[in-house]
């Protein structure tokens, strides 16, 4: 069999023609990852080439994914139970990458789960996915079953003495479950609240038992791995990062979209180029380069290349790789009001800072919006942005998050602040 491609994740989805069935996947390629891991390789084996082929979680925490495996109790799946979870919530605004992933080709996401779980030795496996995603789960439930009936899934895989099969919950929604502690708080049953930490969940997760939560993306590259090598995957990456990443861009761009490319990509051929830059009439001003939670970034950043350290030198996160462009006839306190509201509302309100700070901090965007803003407002808003915006202050991190775009607009956008309550509205109108 031949590799799938140069370029793994994507290969073979076609939106048109629909995921290939188990058939169609081994002709491509698929299953050799799960036959030679199950077929010869230890776990620590499948441990050891994951690390070296320098994948990094690609959720947005970027955490080297075969060190996150290292910490799991080596003890076997059938003394001790163990869980493989694979975070399919995708709630971040602009992000639709594992959308693309698990309604384009699901069989990729199973292979991978089984080399994971084999790796970690976990009997049990779950997709986390988001509600709203009805098309991914029919078809997610189809691959599954597809591959139980092919004996993919279930009892003693391939005779290797190895057993796992996965289940798919339907989320019920909020934001806050895309954080793995409150995730697998959520799959108990009960009110998704993060946890404390230790213990991580890798040695206490769900009901106690040593648990693994992986992004989507990150688990559809193993199968890549296991079968044509960590070098060859390393190699991929123009950095010190390795393999590709799905990019993607929303807004007034001419061809928004998703594009699986080399990690560290320049973030100026991302929008230029598969982009097919911006709208007649529009200029690019500014740009979250990897969703709603990470920081601004200004037209002047388009040469950064678009890997974790890159982008953290820039001033601002990979997060999802997934940019939501700002445009010049956009108002960026309409933008920076919109998000905080999202922020507001998602809080789980666990923590004081969190639950009542993020909506002050809406109530004073909108009266600026609107042109009742007053000039302290922006001392409120700016220690705000530092009270929440540091690590350690509220119990998780999605006060900091939400602070990114506020801190970062703060500054690259002070003097359309200062308009707004000069003028009593926003400068767009008035130009309109």
């Amino acid at each position: 069999m031949t590799p799938l491609s140069d370029r793994p994740l994507t290969a073979m989805i076609d939106p048109a023609a629909g995921p290939p069935d188990c058939a169609a996947y081994g002709r491509a390629g698929g299953w050799q990852a799960a036959r030679r891991a199950l077929g010869g390789l230890a776990p620590a084996d499948i441990i050891d080439m994951v690390t070296r082929s320098k994948l990094r979680g690609r959720g947005g925490a970027g955490f080297s994914t075969g060190q996150k495996w290292s910490f799991v109790p080596k003890d076997p799946a059938s003394e001790r139970r163990k869980y493989l979870i694979a975070n399919a919530d995708e709630m971040e605004p602009g992000t639709f990458k594992d959308r693309l992933l698990l309604e384009g080709n699901p069989l990729q996401l199973v292979e991978g789960m089984i080399v994971a779980a084999y790796g970690v030795q976990a009997g049990h496996g779950i997709v986390f996915l988001r509600g709203e995603y009805h098309l991914a789960c029919t078809r997610l439930h189809h691959a599954i079953g597809e591959a139980r009936q092919q004996g993919w899934l279930g009892e003693n895989i391939l005779g290797s003495g190895f057993s796992f099969d996965i289940h798919v919950h339907s989320s019920a929604g909020r934001y806050i479950c895309g954080e793995e502690t409150a995730l697998l708080t959520a799959l108990e049953g009960r009110r998704a609240t993060p946890r404390s930490k230790p213990p991580f969940p890798q040695t206490g997760g769900l009901w106690g038992a040593p648990s693994v939560v992986n992004n989507v993306e990150t688990l559809c590259n193993l199968p890549h791995i296991i079968a044509n090598g960590p070098e060859w995957f390393a190699a991929l990456g123009l950095g010190e990062d390795g393999g590709t990443k799905i990019y993607g861009a929303s807004g007034r761009v001419a061809r928004p979209g998703a594009w699986e490319l080399p990690i560290g990509t320049p973030l100026r051929q991302i929008i230029e180029e598969h982009a097919g830059g911006m709208l007649p009439g529009y200029r690019l001003r500014a740009l979250l380069p990897g969703g709603a939670s990470t920081a601004f970034l200004d037209a002047t950043s388009l040469d950064v290349a678009m890997d974790y350290g890159s982008v953290e030198k820039a001033g601002s996160r990979l997060g999802t790789g997934m940019a939501i462009i700002l445009d010049d006839r956009t108002c960026p306190i309409g933008m920076i009001r919109n998000l905080e509201h999202f922020f507001a509302q998602e809080s789980c309100g666990w923590c004081t800072p969190c639950r009542d700070g993020l909506p002050w901090v809406e109530r004073l965007l909108t009266a600026i919006e609107d042109g009742t803003g007053q000039a302290e407002d922006m001392d409120h808003l700016a220690r705000h942005a530092r009270m929440l915006g540091a690590p350690g202050r509220t119990f998780c991190a999605h006060a900091p998050g939400a602070m990114a775009p506020l801190a970062s607009g703060l500054k690259l956008f002070a003097a359309d602040f200062t308009d707004h309550i000069r003028h009593g509205r926003c400068p767009l109108r008035i130009a309109a």
